[in-house]
């Protein structure tokens, strides 16, 4: 008698927006035997990893690396440059940056936090009035999400960077690029970015476990003058012992291997030829969801992130029930709605170590679980994600429908 086991064959398709799916390369890359992090083999490829590293971000400053998730290096970033009391500048553009504000709050920062509705990226024009207004620069940082990975926004950094200069304001810039680093361009040291924070298991393609901040001159003097309380985080003896290739306490060394060959696998395409994919990769899946006749989040097309796409289910379903029954039809794991568009969104990641067919057999399986859920659609989602890919769309570009209230 044949016994049929529950166990679903194939892949599964891990499609959320981070941790994306680890290629091989780096699963053997870290499968490697652990070695003293105080002797000679460690120090070189402490050395490889901390250099190799810098054009990621764009900079030539320095990068310090955490093993830890990106909301360390939230943290390192805040601890390494302000004091209890000072003032900062957020905006509410998803639930990432208002998780980073409550994190700024607990450390004993004043947060000046701009209201969002989810769906646009920070105004830079808003960043401008509110510096000038601040003629005492009491305001020490402007903290920004890059790409907010709860709603498929991307804010516009050097446009951010334009309007603290025209405000002529002293404040640092902190940027989180968790979900944007390695998967949407970006330009530490062009765009006048003090912090970058920036974390492993997304653009990078590792495993969670390491975090990271690159540090500009502006922000290593700030560290200098700052009074929060830190230790685990202090950049001083990091910088201190990286010189040499080494860390102050014990570092996440086959992460470590891991980030080499990361580094490795970039560099072998071309950052350009990395973005490049990204971005055509995000616009079949817009086309898709057009072709659905399904609403995107982001309300802006300036905006749109590369990274992933979030997808407003129509009024009266549940993007939950809808993710619930895809995985368990289809072994396809889709992104939750968060915090303020729970059960009203569902995010497809395409970002990381990601090709035509993955997305294609991705966009397949959300377009069989619409059915499944009985959620109204059209067909032929994955057609016309097909025809971005193979070559230039026939025929005008179809309209976004009108923009709808998610609070």
């Amino acid at each position: 008698m044949i016994r049929y086991s529950n166990a679903a064959s194939g892949r599964h398709f891990l499609q959320i927006p981070g941790p994306t799916n680890v290629p091989d390369r780096i699963l053997r890359a870290i499968d490697h035997p652990t070695i003293d992090h105080r002797g000679p083999e460690f120090g070189v490829l402490g050395r490889k990893v901390l250099a190799g590293i810098k054009p990621i971000f764009g900079t030539e400053c320095d990068v310090v690396i955490y093993p830890a998730s990106g909301t360390g290096a939230w943290e390192a970033a805040l601890v390494n440059t302000l004091s209890s009391g000072d003032r900062v500048l957020m905006f509410e553009t998803g639930h990432f940056a208002t998780l980073w504000r409550e994190l700024a709050e607990r450390l004993g920062l004043k947060v000046d936090f701009v209201a969002g509705d989810w769906r646009r990226g920070v105004d830079a024009g808003l960043v401008e009035a509110r510096l000038k207004e601040d003629r005492g620069h009491a305001i020490k940082a402007v903290m920004v999400v890059h790409n907010e990975t709860s709603t498929a926004v991307t804010t516009r950094v050097d446009a951010v960077r334009r309007a603290i200069d025209a405000a002529g304001h002293p404040a640092l810039l902190m940027v989180d690029t968790i979900s944007s680093l390695a998967s949407i361009e970006y330009r530490h040291d062009e765009w006048g970015v003090d912090v970058t924070v920036a974390g492993s298991q997304k653009g990078l393609m590792l495993p969670p476990g390491l975090s990271f901040n690159a540090i500009s001159a502006k922000a290593l003097a700030a560290h200098k003058q700052a009074g929060l309380p830190r230790s685990y985080w202090d950049w001083g003896p990091m910088l201190a012992a990286n010189k040499n290739g080494y860390f102050p306490y014990t570092p996440a060394t086959n992460l470590l291997y891991g980030l080499h060959e990361a580094i490795e696998m970039l560099m072998e395409e071309g950052l350009a030829n990395v973005f490049a994919r990204h971005d055509r990769h995000a616009e079949a899946t817009r086309s898709a969801v057009r072709a659905w006749g399904l609403e995107l989040l982001c309300v802006n097309p300036a905006e749109y992130s590369s990274a992933l796409t979030a997808v407003l289910m129509p009024a009266g379903h549940d993007a939950d029930a809808f993710r619930k029954q895809t995985l368990e039809a289809y072994d396809l794991s889709l992104g939750a709605g968060l915090s303020k568009v729970a059960g009203k969104v569902f995010r497809i990641g395409h970002l990381g170590s990601f090709n035509d067919l993955m997305l294609l057999g991705t966009l397949g399986g959300v377009e069989m679980g619409l059915s499944l859920a009985g959620v109204p659609h059209a067909k032929g989602g994955v057609q016309a994600a097909m025809e971005v890919l193979t070559g230039p769309k026939p025929g005008g570009a179809v309209k976004d429908a009108p923009a709808r209230s998610v609070a």
